[in-house]
């Protein structure tokens, strides 16, 4: 059955690759990732995560995990003696996010049998393969991490649903916890509920549950400690950083691990409320360790940003936007992230209130209310609830496609069951929100043609110019770093990346200040070549901000006589400049 609903889904995506302009995915995240794979193969230390092209000088070390970037690796080196260096990545990179279609299948369609039998199992197959065909985080070329959080996410939950406590399933679910936080540590509150489902778990059930609660507390803390000794630096064993898997995130999971192990293994014998005794004691234990070590991992990493950064980088980037922020400027876009995630919370509740199955009702209730109340401070975790809201309205769908067979509930069952199934797809409501608000002359033209007006300001032909360049340092928008880092042997200055904020505030600066002091900016770089795109959104909003500024009057046609324009091709928008050679600053008295 995976191969069934699986097949149609990747010929979809065959399809649709015949049309696309490019290999590598829309998202700057694709982009870097390529470019972090591409400095490993060419020699660049495994546990060396420093983007030395991009930002001021000593470069910018990255905070993704080489988890990632191996099997990327490993493809390319695979296919390259075949097919050649761009061939091979071109392959490689449509492999990728195609081979993690039918884990995901299996591991959905596995938790609908789980949880409601065969008919379940088909109605999550099917809407699972709907999320991916409507998703991007599958498209050939998306090679960022959050397919593989994806299938990490699902498989916890598919795992920890064993109502028979098979000790496997949750050594599985303990490794793939493990992992989704080495990957990347966004998945943390999510992998803090299933450990906390799994502790619960084992204070209720006692003995019963002992061997599968010492199974995932002992793959936690071993995959964890693979992880963190396999990926991280030798001389970065004692760093805190909150953004990735270091000594903080390590610490945690890994005496969270034990203890529930050595818990399960001494305690399960005891009375239920000794038992949550145990469990609070662990609790109190955890929290210390993490306070000890890294209390600054208790607030959000970004909290520190620049205000100016703020301002025109992070509240605009889509992912990162809140709830408030999304009904006051994109309403219509409101259900296609929130609605599926309401209705299955709904469902659970509606269970638990009944009594019906209130124990799995609970805990699907528990994965997908953390990730939709992380996506109303930030997008971005609405794709998770999205998927794993498939469960409950799976058994939803299940029951009122029995009522409806069976001939119950009148002739409106089958207008009732319709209406559920298309309710279950966050695409369909994220279609009737865009035609309510905006209509079908919006949706077809404004914002796609804006956005391929800003694409031209990365495109190959845009950086073909860059690349007649010796190389030399890039004053760029934050939007186009990748693609320079990507197609050109030059040092971006600016990429949308919270660890290079003096690189972004650099070239924010010189866009607000006016043409003298931009001047003075820009010769303290040494000698870089400025790129300009009128159609860069940040761009934009620097120009409307300050029209009098530098950005302002390049946009405005007037060039300053400290520039000198450098030879490019028209159709791509992209202007370059560099300081005339006669050029010194003025200095201010």
């Amino acid at each position: 059955m995976v191969f069934a609903y699986g097949l149609p889904v990747i010929a979809f995506f065959l399809v649709r690759m015949l049309y696309a302009e490019d290999y590598v995915g829309r998202d700057n995240d694709d982009a870097m990732r390529l470019v972090q794979v591409r400095d490993l193969l060419a020699g660049q230390s495994w546990f060396d995560l420093t983007q030395t092209r991009l930002g001021l000088d000593g470069g910018t070390l990255m905070h993704w995990s080489r988890l990632i970037d191996l099997p990327l690796a490993a493809l390319i080196a695979l296919f390259e003696p075949i097919a050649g260096p761009e061939r091979a990545e071109m392959i490689a990179l449509a492999i990728w996010p195609f081979l993690l279609v039918f884990p995901l299948l299996t591991v959905m369609g596995l938790a609908g049998r789980r949880i409601g039998g065969p008919q379940c199992m088909h109605f999550c197959l099917g809407l699972t393969a709907i999320f991916v065909a409507t998703s991007n985080r599958f498209l050939a070329g998306a090679i960022d991490h959050h397919n593989v959080q994806l299938v990490l996410a699902a498989t916890m939950v598919a795992m920890v649903v064993d109502q028979r406590y098979r000790v496997i399933n949750f050594a599985i679910a303990g490794a793939a916890a493990a992992l989704a936080l080495a990957i990347g540590v966004e998945t943390t509150p999510f992998v803090a509920v299933v450990c906390l489902v799994v502790a619960v778990i084992w204070a209720c059930e006692g003995q019963v549950f002992a061997a599968a609660a010492a199974a995932f507390g002992a793959a936690l803390a071993t995959t964890v400690s693979a992880a963190f000794f396999l990926t991280v630096s030798p001389d970065l064993y004692r760093t805190v950083t909150c953004d990735s898997l270091s000594i903080a995130f390590y610490a945690l999971s890994m005496t969270g691990g034990v203890l529930l192990a050595v818990a399960a293994a001494v305690a399960s014998r005891l009375a239920r409320p000794a038992r949550f005794a145990v469990l609070a004691g662990n609790g109190v234990v955890a929290a210390g360790v993490l306070l000890g070590i890294a209390p600054e991992c208790l607030r959000n990493p970004l909290s520190d940003l620049d205000p100016l950064l703020r301002e025109l980088w992070l509240d605009r980037v889509i992912e990162a936007r809140s709830f408030l922020f999304i009904a006051g400027q994109d309403s219509g876009s409101l259900g296609g992230f929130y609605a599926a995630g309401l209705l299955a919370a709904g469902l659970c509740l509606w269970r638990i209130w009944r009594g019906e199955r209130a124990g799995l009702s609970l805990i699907l209730l528990a994965v997908v209310a953390v990730n939709w109340g992380i996506a109303l401070m930030q997008v971005r975790a609405a794709v998770f609830s999205n998927l794993l809201s498939i469960l409950p309205i799976s058994l939803l769908l299940v029951d009122l496609r029995s009522r409806m067979m069976q001939g119950r509930g009148g002739p409106f069952a089958s207008g009732i069951y319709a209406l559920a199934v298309l309710a279950s797809v966050p695409a369909v409501w994220a279609l009737a929100g865009e035609l309510t608000v905006n209509g079908t002359k919006e949706m077809g033209g404004g914002a796609a043609n804006g956005q391929k007006k800003a694409e031209r300001c990365y495109s190959a032909a845009a950086m073909a110019d860059l690349q007649k360049i010796k190389p030399t340092l890039v004053v760029d928008p934050s939007n186009m770093g990748a693609s320079i880092l990507r197609f050109t042997a030059h040092r971006a200055l600016s990429a949308p990346y919270h660890r290079n904020p003096q690189g972004m505030l650099a070239e924010l600066r010189i866009g607000l200040a006016a043409p003298g002091e931009a001047a003075g900016m820009l010769k303290a770089l040494g000698e870089p070549v400025l790129a300009f795109c009128a159609d860069d959104p940040q761009t934009r909003t620097i120009v409307e901000r300050e029209p009098k500024g530098f950005y302002g009057r390049l946009a405005a046609g007037e060039i300053p006589d400290f520039l000198e324009p450098l030879p490019v091709t028209a159709e791509t928008g992209v202007k370059l400049f560099r300081l005339k050679g006669n050029f010194l600053p003025q200095v201010a008295e």
